[in-house]
C-alpha cells in the first residue's frame, strides 16, 4: 500500500477512536472534548415530547453561552442588563436546581444586535469553573469551586469592539488559555489554573474582535500545540509551555473578515474557518510538519462556496460536516475535502452543531432542533420545537442533551 493511502487510513482510525472516547469524558468546554462535539450516547431521542424532557429551569436572565458539565454538575452565564448584573449559575443535573450563582456588577456596552452580555462560554476541571466577562470598561478572566467561593481573578484589558464579548477559555493540562483578539490590545495568554498567576501572553495583530476558541493539535511523535484562528494571522500553532509561535499559516483573505467558527481537529489535520457575513468565507484544512528542525504547516485544501461563518465544522466518520448560519449543511470528504452532499435545511443558525451517536443536531436561532443523519444522504430525522429564540450549541453529558435557549435551560434524555 502507498503511503497517501495508509496516511488516510491512519486518518479515518484516529477520527474513529476519537469519537468514541469523547463520550467517556467530561463536556468541559466549548463543544465539548477539544471542542469536536461529538457524543456517542445513546439515551438522547432524535424527536422527543414532554416525556423525555427531564427538566426545565428557568435562568437569572438572558445569554447565548453554551452549558458546560462536570459530574453533577452544569455550568452556564446569564446576564440581566437592565438591572446591571451578570451572573455565573451552576445547577445540578439530577433536576436543573440552582446551587450557587456568582453575580458582577456591569454596565451595559454597545453589541451586535444578535450578540448578548452572557456569551463567554465556561471551561471546567476538577476543581474550578472559568468565565470570562469582557466590557469596554475592564475585562477579566475568573475562577470558582465547584462551591462556588471565588479562586482568583486574572485582569485583562478592556474590550474594545462594537460587537461586543464573547470568547471562552479552554484548560490545557494546568493552564487556563485564552485568546484576546480585538480592535484594542491584542494576544494570548495562559494563567496557571490554580492561581490565576499568567505564565505567558503572546503579542497579536488584530484590527477586528474574533472570537473562536482554540483546540489542542495532538498526534503521536509531535509535542502538543495550542490552535488559533484570526484573519490577521491565519492558523497558529503555539507551544502551550511557552506561547511561542511554532507555526502560521497565512491562509484567510486579504479583506477585513473576522473569526467566529472554531478550529476543529480531524486525525492531524486542522480545519479553520474565517469569512465576513456578506462576502467570502474560508474553510481551509492544514497539517502541521517538521522539516530541517523548523515547524511549518501546508494548506492541504479549501471549501469556500458552502464554509461557515459562525457554526463551527464537525468531523465525523471519513467526513467533515459544515452548516452553514443559512441552513445550508454539506458533507465533505476528510482526506481530499471533495464535497459529495449539499442540502438546503432551512433556518438561520448561530450555535454549531453537535454530532450524537452518528446524527447531527443542530438548533436554529428560531429555537427548533434539527436532527440529520451524519452521512452522505443527511437524511432529515425530527424537528423538535423549544418555544424560545436559541443561539448556544448543546452540550451531552451523562447520556443526557443540554440545550440553553434565551432563558431556560433544558435536559433531554438520558436512562431512567
Amino acid at each position: 500500500m502507498s503511503a497517501l493511502p495508509v496516511r488516510f487510513c491512519l486518518l479515518a482510525l484516529v477520527v474513529s477512536s476519537f469519537a468514541n472516547a469523547a463520550a467517556a469524558q467530561e463536556w468541559s468546554r466549548f463543544r465539548g472534548p477539544n471542542g469536536s462535539g461529538v457524543s456517542d450516547a445513546k439515551t438522547i431521542p432524535v424527536k422527543w415530547t414532554d416525556a423525555e424532557i427531564r427538566w426545565k429551569a428557568k435562568l437569572p436572565g438572558e445569554g447565548i453561552s453554551s452549558p458546560v458539565v462536570w459530574g453533577e454538575k452544569i455550568f452556564v452565564t446569564a446576564a440581566e442588563p437592565e438591572i446591571g448584573k451578570r451572573h455565573l449559575i451552576c445547577l445540578r443535573t439530577a433536576d436543573g436546581q440552582e446551587l450557587w450563582r456568582q453575580t458582577e456588577a456591569f454596565r451595559a456596552y454597545k453589541k451586535h444586535k444578535v450578540n448578548s452580555f452572557a456569551t463567554c462560554t465556561p471551561a471546567v476541571d476538577a476543581e474550578r469553573v472559568y468565565t470570562v466577562w469582557q466590557s469596554a470598561e475592564a475585562s477579566a478572566l475568573l475562577a470558582f469551586s465547584h462551591d462556588g467561593a471565588p479562586a482568583w481573578k486574572f485582569e485583562l484589558d478592556p474590550f474594545s469592539e462594537g460587537h461586543g464579548g464573547g470568547v471562552s477559555p479552554i484548560v490545557w493540562n494546568d493552564l487556563v488559555v485564552l485568546a484576546c483578539d480585538q480592535q484594542g490590545p491584542s494576544y494570548l495568554v495562559a494563567v496557571d489554573r490554580r492561581t490565576g498567576e499568567q505564565r505567558w501572553k503572546t503579542p497579536r495583530r488584530s484590527k477586528r474582535a474574533g472570537y473562536s476558541t482554540p483546540c489542542v493539535y495532538q498526534v503521536p511523535g509531535r509535542p502538543d500545540e495550542l490552535i488559533f484562528t484570526a484573519w490577521e494571522h491565519g492558523i497558529t500553532g503555539l507551544d502551550p509551555l511557552t506561547g511561542e509561535v511554532r507555526w502560521e499559516v497565512d491562509c484567510f483573505g486579504k479583506q477585513t473578515e473576522r473569526a467566529i467558527a472554531s478550529p476543529i481537529v480531524a486525525g492531524d489535520v486542522i480545519f479553520g474557518t474565517c469569512g465576513f457575513v456578506t462576502s467570502d468565507k474560508h474553510c481551509v484544512a492544514i497539517r502541521p510538519s517538521d522539516s530541517g528542525g523548523k515547524s511549518e504547516a501546508q494548506e492541504l485544501f479549501r471549501i469556500e462556496k458552502t464554509a461557515p461563518h459562525l457554526p463551527t465544522p464537525l468531523a465525523y466518520n471519513g467526513r467533515l460536516f459544515l452548516w452553514t448560519e443559512k441552513g445550508v449543511v454539506t458533507s465533505v470528504k476528510l482526506d481530499n475535502g471533495e464535497v459529495v452532499t449539499t442540502k438546503r435545511i432551512g433556518g438561520n443558525y448561530s450555535a454549531s452543531p453537535v454530532c450524537i451517536d452518528g446524527k447531527l443536531y443542530a438548533v436554529s436561532d428560531d429555537g427548533e432542533v434539527v436532527v440529520l443523519t451524519a452521512d452522505d444522504t443527511l437524511e432529515e430525522l425530527a424537528r423538535n420545537p423549544l418555544e424560545e429564540s436559541s443561539r448556544a450549541t448543546p452540550a451531552v453529558s451523562g447520556g443526557r442533551l443540554y440545550l440553553r435557549t434565551m432563558s431556560r435551560l433544558l435536559c433531554i434524555g438520558g436512562a431512567r
